[in-house]
């Protein structure tokens, strides 16, 4: 800034009678260096100082005036800028001036929802993508995970960083392919504000003002206004210390260096409790329980041949430490996710009495065994020997800790909102890009109100309409080999349902999923998909952007007759080049019982039917967890989105999430 233009300022401050000494002058923490402006619209720009401050901005020649309001806050507003930079902005009061460097118009988009989104291109170990990532007009921001009981203005953390190899690997995955494929289409900046929390549930993004719009939380959101933390410590300290009680104030004495003590074969534990697996203990009388939980239990075998055995536990949140008979068989750190599955040399086992220990570590959430009792067995060849029922445990005293009953993410609605999206509005932007619905799939129904709620809630407090575009849930699980209800098909309609609200967009990701892990690694095509989303609604190009998405059907005798939107340059079967069977789908007629069906294309049109239905109502297809066998895809290379026709009951109707007031 120049002197005559200081001495001004100082001049305007003096006339109206403003001390020049004040407390010190602050910024968003998103108005930092390397940061990216949303072109082409106006921008907000705001920051703090003591009331009644007069405060000047400069940027690319041109100054601007306001004043900081009772609370404190000051905002200008910056007129549309075409893509480009680099620029720097001033801001000045009469006491200090701020210098913002290397700042560039384009695109930006923020990256929401949970561990999906979260996943990170190390996690991946995607050691090519990272060592190729150069590129100074890709800039990430990341936002501290923070819980809040109330709108917070400000960030305490962040800062904007430069795309390349030594930032890239700690941002998210989808993100990254999503802004790789704008820059590749747009060549214009990319500006990524990366924002979200794994495990987390919709309505913990929504904003009081819209959770107060639900009626069965509103009690809950009543009770946060006068919530005192301090004293729901103490209240937890108590509950602490009645279950140290309990279990006979444990200590660690499992373990003795590397020797596992619990683990031995002829351990007494006549005096440890019980609990059922599999199943988390949280649903089994300790619903604040984290740590470590030794679990013991003892199997009989017959004679049998020296020839390895396979052992199955199913899947164990979060990490676990197997023993066999006082012998280390395998472990896994922090893989909640992964089905633990072990080889077992024949001679660590023995004819009859034999004992497994598992000594599980539990960080957060959920606890324990949470597979099917199906999934429990040691085996060799044609014997099997189930390992569900009642296993021995004991908490250990080491790592031991409670959730704090109301102030986890999942704990009350609002929770992140308050925490990490209201102080990042209303930053200039295009629109998010979402990953998040695992841990609403037991409540498909209400989340056909939830999740347009969440849209419309932020649009209102932008006070814009973001454009939205979102990923539907991937296939996960085992495999069902009958027609059935399912928690996440019911979720992924709802998420299709949402659809229906103006500028929003899906990537179908049911082809790409891990029957055995939640993240499946394939996050490349989820970023383009969602990317060819906002490349035909945003920026205007002619291309493809979903797979067929199911239209209408009728009824011509024993088959049904589907139609679709976004057949694009034809349906076809992936993998069937030849005859074009379909598969994935199922028929039922008036008894509302599903079977598997014949399907194949005809023209534009589907076609199905099956000999157990003589008279069909309905069709769905992919209605499944993991509908691993599902290929309708348009000749784009884009997959069929999950569907049904019928209206019928879902088996989440009337399934919500209440929430106690946090001092309860």
């Amino acid at each position: 800034m120049k002197l005559s233009q200081r001495l001004g300022l100082t001049l305007i401050l003096l006339f109206m009678g403003i001390s020049t000494s004040y407390a010190k002058l602050t910024l968003s923490r998103l108005f930092s260096d390397h940061m990216v402006l949303q072109r082409d619209m106006e921008i907000p720009v705001w920051g703090w100082d003591k009331p009644g401050k007069y405060i000047q901005l400069n940027v690319d020649g041109k100054q601007y005036f306001t004043t900081a309001g009772d609370d404190g806050r000051f905002t200008f507003y910056l007129p549309p800028h075409e893509a480009g930079g680099p620029y720097d902005i001033e801001v000045i009061s009469p006491s200090e001036t701020l210098v913002v460097k290397d700042i560039l118009f384009g695109e930006v988009w923020l990256c929401g929802g949970q561990s999906n989104m979260e996943y990170t291109l190390n996690m991946l170990n995607k050691k090519e993508a990272i060592s190729k990532a150069k590129d100074d007009h890709m800039r990430f921001f990341w936002v501290d995970k923070r819980v809040a009981f109330s709108p917070t203005e400000k960030l305490d953390k962040g800062n904007w960083a430069l795309c390349n190899p030594q930032t890239v690997g700690n941002f998210s995955a989808v993100g990254y392919f999503f802004a790789q494929k704008l820059r590749e289409e747009l060549d214009v900046p990319v500006g990524l504000i990366y924002n979200n929390w794994g495990g987390t549930v919709v309505e913990t993004w929504l904003s009081p003002e819209a959770a107060s719009e639900v009626s069965y939380y509103k009690e809950a959101l009543e009770a946060l206004k006068t919530y005192n933390p301090k004293e729901n410590q103490k209240r937890v300290a108590k509950l602490y210390q009645k279950l140290m009680k309990k279990m006979g104030n444990p200590r660690e004495s499992g373990m003795k260096g590397e020797n596992a003590i619990w683990a031995e074969e002829d351990y007494d534990d006549s005096k440890w409790g019980e609990l059922e697996v599999p199943g988390l203990w949280e649903g089994q009388g300790y619903p604040e329980l984290n740590g470590l939980i030794w679990m013991r239990y003892e199997f009989e075998l017959p004679e049998f041949t020296r020839k390895d055995f396979q052992l199955s536990l199913g899947k164990i949140d979060d990490s676990d430490m197997t023993w066999i008979n006082g012998r280390l068989v395998g472990q896994m750190e922090q893989q909640y996710s992964k089905a633990r599955n072990y080889k077992v040399a024949a001679n660590y086992l023995k004819p009859g009495k034999n004992v497994i220990a598992v000594r599980v570590h539990d960080t957060g959430g959920g606890g324990g065994f949470w597979s099917e009792a199906k999934d429990l067995f040691i085996q060799q060849d044609d014997l099997k020997v189930s390992l569900a029922g009642k296993w021995k445990f004991r908490i250990s005293g080491k790592g031991l800790k409670l959730d704090l009953p109301g102030e986890g993410p999942n704990d009350q609605p609002t929770f992140l909102y308050n925490g990490m999206i209201h102080a990042v509005k209303p930053y200039g932007m295009r629109g998010v890009i979402w990953y998040q619905g695992e841990s609403n799939a037991d409540r498909g129904e209400e989340y056909q109100q939830l999740f347009p709620a969440l849209i419309k809630d932020w649009r209102k407090q932008w006070e814009r309409e973001l454009s939205f575009y979102f990923v539907q849930l991937a296939n996960f699980m085992s495999p069902s080999d009958q027609p059935g209800a399912s928690n996440w098909a019911e979720l992924r309609e709802a998420q299709s349902k949402t659809l229906s609200l103006p500028k929003t967009g899906m990537a179908v990701a049911i082809d790409i999923g891990d029957a055995e892990d939640i993240h499946p690694t394939n996050k490349e095509d989820v970023g383009l998909r969602l990317a060819l989303n906002a490349l035909a609604k945003d920026y205007g190009k002619e291309i493809e952007y979903a797979g067929p998405t199911y239209s209408s059907m009728k009824v011509e005798g024993n088959k049904i007759v589907l139609s679709f939107d976004h057949v694009g340059k034809g349906l076809m079967a992936k993998g069937d080049s030849k005859y074009q069977y379909l598969t994935g789908f199922t028929i039922a007629g008036a008894d509302q019982e599903f079977h598997w069906a014949q399907a194949f294309i005809s023209g534009d049109d589907i076609i199905v039917l099956s000999p157990k239905v003589a008279e069909p109502k309905a069709v769905r297809y992919g209605w499944a967890d993991n509908p691993d066998d599902v290929n309708l895809y348009n000749k784009d290379g884009l997959p069929a989105s999950p569907f049904r026709t019928d209206n019928w009951p879902l088996s989440s109707a009337g399934k919500v999430k209440t929430y106690l007031p946090a001092s309860e």
